[in-house]
């Protein structure tokens, strides 16, 4: 094995620094702070706005993108499934309050406009959208030769929900020993691919996009381009029970940064790592030079949403997913 193959990769090593965004989070809150009226619920740091427009109703509005799983894409020549992350990234953020997705709109940054490249990202955002009910309202495309290179692009993504105020789920009524209920990831989902391809695709170890990953019977290139999964339905049947403290879409941060986003202050996730099993994804990741804390730190590792639950009410959430198919699995609880 060459030394590149065994080199200790971090988030910080592959170009991405999670310190700076916390600070960059910091300053843009202080900025914001003066272009907000007394309409705003929350604003910059959650997993989505709210926007008080009267009648006992608020919006939430979010925006996301994909992150540099673009650049896998280019790679393995399949577009499709971005546009179901960039809908996913988005749609699964706004849940988390409540909020029911009302429209999606779009932005396609690119060198060249491609049909052949567009056109499958836009079959699969309307197709996200349609699933979850989210209508696709619009959305903007830019071509501009010069500032990206031919065959280089970038997606965003921007969606708005409604939700009554006094149903909001905003993490307020949770307290010590509620349960943390965490619902499968389908892999990567969208997040943590700037490691990724480091650690997998370059230098003289890399790992070709037809390799058979172990545990998959499919090549790799299948595996990383795995859509993010949409978490709308359950969110929101979970959510009108009445029964659920807090939501959390788990992105870059990893479970525990994701998590602490709803909780009280003073209160912290307890996650027992062993309560399930990873997807093989991210035991070749480990193997290629990331060790646990960085795997903890940037990653999913298999769980996509997590629900905080009062103990008493863990049967009767458990079993309302499970009747849309869904096997929710107790990961931790809150300390």
């Amino acid at each position: 094995m060459t030394e590149e193959k065994i080199m200790a990769w971090t988030y910080e090593k592959a170009g991405v620094s999670l310190e700076r965004s916390d600070a960059w989070i910091g300053l843009v809150k202080k900025i914001a702070s003066g272009a907000s009226s007394s309409r705003v619920i929350s604003g910059v740091g959650g997993f989505s706005g709210l926007y008080r427009i009267g009648g006992g109703k608020a919006l939430a509005a979010c925006t996301d993108g994909v992150g540099t799983k673009l650049d896998v894409a280019r790679l393995t020549g399949r577009y499709r499934g971005l546009g179901q992350d960039l809908v996913a990234m988005n749609v699964n953020d706004l849940v988390t309050c409540g909020a029911k997705p009302l429209f999606f709109l779009d932005y396609i940054a690119c060198g060249r406009l491609d049909a052949a490249i567009f056109g499958p990202v836009m079959e699969g955002i309307a197709e996200a959208c349609s699933s979850c009910r989210c209508d696709l309202l619009g959305g903007e495309t830019a071509e501009m030769p010069g500032i990206y290179d031919r065959g280089m692009f970038d997606l965003a993504g921007f969606a708005v929900g409604v939700v009554e105020e006094d149903k909001i789920i905003d993490g307020r009524d949770i307290s010590k020993e509620d349960l943390l209920l965490g619902l499968p990831s389908s892999g990567l989902h969208s997040n943590g691919f700037s490691l990724v391809r480091k650690c997998l695709l370059d230098g003289r170890g890399a790992l070709a996009l037809d390799h058979n990953t172990a545990g998959y019977g499919k090549p790799l290139s299948e595996v990383l381009m795995e859509p993010t999964r949409l978490y709308v339905t359950q969110a929101l049947k979970a959510a009108a029970s009445g029964a659920i403290g807090g939501m959390a879409h788990i992105t870059g941060g990893g479970l525990e940064e994701n998590i602490a986003r709803m909780l009280p202050a003073t209160l912290e996730p307890s996650i027992d790592y062993a309560s399930w099993e990873r997807p093989p994804i991210f035991d070749l990741i480990k193997e290629r030079g990331v060790d646990e804390v960085e795997m903890r730190r940037i990653f999913n590792l298999g769980i996509g949403f997590v629900m905080a639950v009062k103990p008493r009410d863990e049967q009767r959430v458990t079993s309302l997913l499970a009747a849309l198919g869904e096997k929710a699995i107790v990961l931790g609880q809150v300390s």
